[in-house]
Order: C-alpha cells, then structure tokens, then sequence
C-alpha cells in the first residue's frame, strides 16, 4: 500500500487506564503500526514526548496531573505535530474546546476499533501528504508508491508478492521478521507450506534491489530465525 510508510511513524498515546493503553495499543500494533509509545499523565506524557519525538498523539482529556487540553498546548510548543482525543468526555463544550486549540479529531469512548484506526490514517494522510518515501538502501531505493524498485537509474517494477514481502520488511526495519511472519504478509491467514516460494521471492527481490544479490547487504538473512531490511539513514 502507498500509506505503509505513515505506520512508522510515532504515536504518543496517554490515558491513565492500563486497560484502555493496552487496547489501543493492540489495535494499532494489529493494523501494523509500531512505534507506540505510552504515558500515563501529563508529566510522563512531556518527558517521553523529549524522547520519542512523536508525530501524532493520542489523548485523554482527564488526567491525573492536568488535562489533556494544557498537554496538547504543551506539546506543541516544541513541535506541532497532529493530535486526536479519545475521551469518555463527549460535551459539545469539550469538543469546541479541543478543536480551538487546534485538535485534529475528537473521539468519545467507547469507540469502534475500525473507526479508530480509519480516523487515525486520515489524520496522518492529511498531516503528512506531501511525504513521497522513497526508501534508501545501500545500492537501490524503493517507491512503494509507485511499486517499484530505482537502481543505477532503472526503474523495476515490483510484483503484488514483492511489495507485500518488502512492506513487511521495512514495516519492522533493521529488525528481523520470522518467515512465518514473512508467509503470512504474502499468503494471507494460512501461510503455512510457502516455505520454498519465499525463499524464490527473496531471491528475486534481492535480485532488483541488491547491487550484487548473492552477497547481499541491504534484504540480509538471519540464519534460523528469518530475514532482515537494512535501511540506509541519512
């Protein structure tokens, strides 16, 4: 998909609810995101935020220092990065309140998981449209907009299979991915059995994106365990 790069960015999520961390957290990991980082009030939520550099935050509006509404407006004055509340506050006066100091969306508990993670990609689609990730490796890149891979100046197309493998990868980046995860990106819920057609897409892969695929540097195997995209950082 085109918006697989917007799962890689920073999600700042504060509620003090363990159970409410821990189901949105799951949602969001389930859909693909990964950088999740929670904070349990607003001290916490300010300090992390130093650390993580988030690009989205996700806020209860009653915490146990504050509310959310002044955490917002601290947050953004060292970096003005999109924010959506999830709240059990649905007082119209509420919501005008956080859409006037510049809230993203506004969203009462309880809440439909789908309809969560659908105003979360639309937050991040409107925030961060003008990203064109072209990813850099060592010797190539790859448009995973435009499904295809750019070296020495050739543009190679990308099957179906290949951009969904190598979405898997830079999903999880610099970490290594199981081949049953692997089987599973392509193949679906039953990826048991394509062992073989994984390691022939593997080698193909590198084959496009590897300067020279029979020592590769940039889509490297991790004996017993699965495989690995190493992303060049500028």
């Amino acid at each position: 998909m085109s918006n697989e790069y917007l799962k890689n960015k920073n999600i700042l999520l504060v509620d003090d609810e363990q159970a409410i961390l821990d189901m949105v957290t799951s949602i969001l990991e389930d859909d693909g995101f990964h950088n999740i980082y929670t904070a349990k009030s607003v001290g916490q939520a300010i300090l992390l935020a130093e650390k993580c550099s988030p690009e989205l935050a996700i806020l209860d509006v009653m915490l146990p220092d504050g509310s959310g509404f002044d955490l917002m407006e601290k947050l953004k004055q060292s970096s003005d990065y999109p924010a959506l509340f999830l709240t059990a506050r649905g007082e119209d006066d509420d919501k005008f309140k956080g859409f006037g100091l510049g809230a993203d969306d506004y969203m009462v508990k309880p809440f439909l998981p789908k309809e969560l993670l659908f105003r979360v990609m639309a937050i991040l689609r409107r925030s961060y449209k003008g990203e064109n990730p072209l990813v850099q490796l060592r010797d190539s890149q790859i448009d995973f907009a435009r499904a295809e891979v750019i070296k020495n100046n050739e543009h190679i197309p990308l099957t179906a299979k290949e951009h969904d493998l190598l979405s898997a990868l830079y999903r999880n980046a610099g970490r290594i991915v199981t081949i049953d995860a692997l089987c599973e990106a392509a193949w679906g819920d039953n990826p048991f059995g394509y062992e073989n057609s994984l390691m022939a897409h593997i080698r193909r892969i590198r084959e496009k994106i590897e300067l020279t695929p029979s020592y590769p540097v940039s889509l490297v195997t991790v004996k017993g365990l699965g495989y690995k995209l190493v992303v060049e950082r500028n």
